[in-house]
């Protein structure tokens, strides 16, 4: 006769109990931890929120919007570099006393991370039967700790605005095929450069109808701007879209793109510009081929991840506030590791190389390259391999990841898709 099936052991009140006081205690340790992580990126003072607003103001005296300058022990001097469309969003905010200024920013900023980390972990933990609110409150401890929030936050960036937009439109309007879908992406590049990757992305994808209404906002946005401020619409993207020393020492360590480590190489002096460019056709071309293949396999996130990895890498400039794109490449690695095979040998030897991965990304992107460290104010060169490792630990990482981050096939059960149609929380 077969076996009977044996039950499962009862949960006593002093398991669960014990259960509860653990995770109480990993999040006490968790929230703990961040006051340490904060305290010397809280010496940025709210920079470049500060530029901002003080260009804002001479706007608004009638001054041309890209002749606002000012010195910096780093970079010699400082302008505002943005699209004109975001100088039209950021432009009610110098009529805020700058207190109520910084804390709108940085309220939004933590609401923004609260809510992508939700739609990031929330679906995992639910696949793998995860205690959801313990497994989301450690999440965004988590996000909160990495070295990118901690400078969007303490520099007074509007990196997680941007964030918001971008995964709202790449995780639900374009594979659910929404009518808006493209808008967020759209408006995103409009606010900055940086995100018109992901319209390159969604046509490597042929998602032809999201990448065309993305081109079709950014370029109303930008209409609109140039409506507002002609003469300050002109001169940006005739002008100073293409006059690369506004935007700061290509060196500096804080710029973790291939140039930045192309440029640490040769300092004081630049680097060519035909060997970059050769090597960033190169890495866009293979890291935009891989995401491709994750959308038409259906695996948004590693697509969307994939791309904002090789933004980061091909982007002359890229400072360490706008790497967020680590944190679903974690997200990503444990949820392959938790899938695997654990009944065969080579399935454990990827769950623990998986998780390995996962932790080493989590550590570097946690402790970070700038946080700890006074590279000081003028160019210097790497001169030896821990060096070299040492001051392109994001550029290495961003390429480690372009190379192995896992793609799954993934086809949405009926109550996944409910699950993405009610925010991605089983309601």
């Amino acid at each position: 006769m077969p076996a009977e099936p044996v039950a499962p052991p009862a949960v006593t009140p002093d398991d669960a109990g014990g259960r509860t006081a653990r995770r109480v205690v990993t999040v006490l340790a968790l929230a703990a931890m961040l006051p340490a992580l904060y305290l010397p990126g809280f010496v940025h003072d709210y920079f470049d929120l500060k530029i901002y607003m003080r260009a804002m103001d001479w706007w608004a005296a009638g001054h041309p919007l890209y002749d606002y300058v000012q010195p910096d022990r780093v970079q010699g001097a400082l302008y505002f570099t943005y699209p004109p469309f975001a100088a039209l969003l950021l432009r009610p905010f110098a009529l805020l006393p700058l207190g109520v200024t910084i804390a709108a920013f940085t309220v939004l900023t933590v609401a923004g991370v609260v809510v992508t980390t939700r739609w990031l972990v929330t679906p995992v933990l639910r696949r793998h039967g995860l205690p959801r609110v313990f497994g989301l409150t450690v999440a965004v401890l988590l996000v909160l700790a990495v070295e990118s929030t901690r400078e969007t936050i303490t520099f007074g960036q509007i990196n997680m605005l941007l964030v918001v937009l971008i995964l709202a439109d790449l995780l639900f309007a374009v594979p659910q095929g929404r009518r808006w879908a493209g808008v967020g992406v759209g408006l995103a590049a409009a606010l900055k450069l940086f995100p018109g990757i992901f319209v390159l992305y969604l046509l490597a994808a042929r998602r032809w109808r999201a990448a065309a209404v993305a081109a079709a906002t950014a370029t109303a946005a930008t209409l609109l701007a140039a409506a507002v401020a002609p003469n300050d619409s002109w001169r940006f993207w005739t002008h100073e879209l293409w006059a690369t020393d506004r935007v700061g020492r290509t060196d500096y360590t804080g710029n973790q793109s291939l140039f930045g480590l192309l440029s640490r190489i040769t300092a004081p002096e630049e680097p060519s510009r035909l060997p970059w460019l050769v090597l960033a056709l190169l890495v866009a071309g293979y890291g935009l081929w891989r995401a491709a293949r994750a959308a038409r396999a259906g695996d948004a996130l590693a697509g969307l991840t994939l791309t904002g990895l090789v933004g980061g890498l091909i982007s002359p400039i890229t400072w360490t506030h706008h790497l967020y794109w680590f944190i679903p490449a974690v997200v990503v690695l444990v949820d392959a590791a938790l899938d695997a095979d654990r009944s065969t040998a080579a399935g454990t030897r990827r769950r623990r190389g998986l998780l390995a991965l996962a932790v080493g990304t989590g550590v570097v992107i946690v402790y970070g390259v700038v946080t700890f460290q006074d590279w000081g104010a003028g160019p210097a060169r790497t001169d030896d391999p821990v060096d070299f490792v040492t001051r392109n630990a994001y550029v290495l990482l961003s390429l480690l990841l372009l190379a192995v981050l896992p793609v799954r096939r993934r086809t949405a059960t009926v109550v996944e898709r409910t699950d993405l149609a009610n925010g991605g929380v089983r309601r």
